[in-house]
């Protein structure tokens, strides 16, 4: 062989015992030891890696690792496809499930993105929203009895950036018994908070950009089906045709992750909580959103389907309203105004002029996004510097 050719060429792997750490496969396709290997691969008639588009062995070790903890203890494994954001997740299930003529259930308090999602793209495709108050559980009876065409109910709790929460067993029950399948956003909790399943949803989303991968370094997304068929057969095959995969890179990063989610949770949660109490006593402060404090509205609900702790996310409002919330942001000097949430720092929101840009006033107000609501997502800073640090901001 000549020297260019073997420039060209790949060699064997030099790998003489397994990896500690799962490895990254930076590679686009897989070579088959033969045609007829490639045969079956394509025909499903044998498993196997073909295109990194279909799958990759560290996207799909990583996706399983997160099935295995949203099902652990549950007694059943479920099946996960990882994708390219949060926002893919959520347009990968849609499109795996969804028909024209099918309605989604949802509440009014969603993540912006998710609302415009359904409004401004899904619809146009004949796939139409239906919003609803999710904890009046008889109006949702109703909306799922008389209406044959809701396929999903669909649900985030808490919400974002209301922090308000719904019940994931009663509305599982409802949509099953009606024949409609149940999703939930996961990605507030993370399944160490909150285990979903163990309520009876069908599937559950996650923007794994968010607390899974905790370092505001990789942007990803995850699907995860307690029917594996399900999944197999129609999300992955959606995944797979829209283009929505995962890189390996993002997989990879998000994989490491997720190893110390358990502790950052915790921190999260108790910082959150010290936090609230702060904001709750003081005088310039309105309303506090955070299901942890026993006057949330939602408190004992949170505490059932979240007993490891009520998660890094809060909202506040400000007595000046508006005015008053941005110069409160423009004045913090540990909480970065950044549009994203679930890092290790603090990261400051306002959902109004972001978030929730394209969300139509009303539809907000009536969800409590008002123009002065600040998202604040706590970080795992010492909680003294934290609460010391919102105070000098709301002196002024």
């Amino acid at each position: 062989m000549n020297i260019d050719s073997l420039l060209a060429r790949e060699i064997p792997e030099n790998r003489t015992t397994d990896p500690h750490v799962l490895p990254l496969y930076a590679t686009s396709s897989f070579a088959f030891s033969d045609i007829e290997q490639g045969i079956g691969i394509f025909k499903d008639i044998e498993s196997g890696h073909a295109y990194s588009r279909y799958a990759n062995p560290t996207v799909d070790t990583v996706a399983r690792k997160i099935a295995l903890l949203e099902s652990h203890g549950l007694g059943f494994e479920a099946e996960a496809v990882m994708t390219s954001s949060g926002m893919s997740a959520i347009s990968t299930l849609f499109l795996g499930i969804l028909k024209n003529g099918d309605k989604v259930l949802t509440q009014g308090n969603l993540y912006g993105g998710t609302t415009e999602l359904l409004n401004g793209l899904f619809r146009q495709f004949g796939v139409e929203p239906v919003f609803t108050d999710l904890r009046d559980l008889h109006q949702v009876e109703t909306l799922l009895r008389h209406d044959p065409a809701i396929r999903l109910l669909y649900c985030e709790t808490p919400a974002n950036p209301t922090l308000a929460c719904v019940d994931i067993q009663a509305l599982s029950w409802l949509a099953h018994a009606q024949g409609a399948l149940c999703a939930i956003d996961n990605t507030f909790s993370t399944p160490y908070l909150q285990q979903p399943f163990a309520f009876g949803v069908d599937f559950i989303v996650h923007s794994t950009t968010k607390y899974l991968n905790g370092h505001g370094n990789s942007i990803a997304g995850v699907v995860v089906g307690r029917d594996r068929t399900l999944m197999r057969q129609q999300v992955w095959r959606a995944m797979k045709l829209a283009g929505t995969n995962c890189s390996p890179f993002e997989a990879w990063l998000t994989h490491n992750g997720m190893k110390t989610l358990a502790l950052r949770m915790d921190r999260h949660s108790s910082n959150a909580l010290a936090l609230a109490r702060f904001l709750a006593q003081h005088p310039a402060v309105e309303r506090v959103n955070y299901p942890g404090l026993e006057t949330h509205p939602d408190h004992a609900l949170a505490q059932k389907q979240m007993p490891r702790g009520s998660g890094g996310m809060l909202s506040f409002e400000l007595r000046g309203g508006m005015e008053a919330g941005l110069h409160c942001m423009n004045t913090l000097k540990m909480g970065s105004l950044a549009p994203t949430l679930g890092d290790v720092d603090t990261l400051i929101l306002h959902p109004a002029s972001s978030s929730h840009l394209h969300v139509a006033k009303e539809l907000r107000e009536q969800n409590g996004i008002t123009d002065g609501l600040i998202r604040v997502s706590v970080g795992i800073e010492n909680p003294a510097d934290l609460i010391a640090d919102f105070e000098q901001a709301l002196k002024g």
